[in-house]
């Protein structure tokens, strides 16, 4: 390959970094600075994106409410999978225990965009318990 060639693909690299950089930044400009603290509040009830309010709107405890409670029913998600594994009980486990974690999902979610700070059956009290 000549050189020519060369210094196209790195500098193609470079403008395919640069580009990735600036849309993470104006994501966060954008949607996170300046969001609405219900949304992203909403967002923390679906699943690994609970990760959002309690990195982004650390400061809002409106936020970090309902982060905690989506990690918690992130948990909890995870455990029932897990048990789902198991014969015959396990399936009946996991299939109520998922129709428990959706409607906890759009409970959480519907409670947020409202902008309550409302706290999941049994779940609620885990969430009340990380301090972080």
């Amino acid at each position: 390959m000549d050189e020519q060639k060369k210094e196209k693909f790195k500098k193609e690299g470079q403008e395919i970094k640069s580009g990735f950089e600036r849309a993470k930044t104006e994501f966060k400009a954008e949607v996170v600075d300046k969001g609405d603290p219900k949304v992203i509040a909403a967002l923390g009830y679906l699943w690994i994106l609970f990760l959002i309010p309690l990195l982004f709107k650390k400061d809002d405890p409106f936020c970090k409410h309902h982060g905690k409670q989506g990690l918690v029913l992130f948990i909890f998600s995870i455990l029932v999978s897990i048990i789902g594994g198991i014969p015959v009980i396990g399936w009946l486990i996991s299939f109520f225990g998922g129709l428990i974690v959706l409607g906890l999902m759009i409970l959480g979610i519907l409670k947020a965009l409202q902008g309550e700070m409302w706290e999941m059956p049994y779940l609620g009290k885990f969430a009340k318990k990380l301090n972080f």
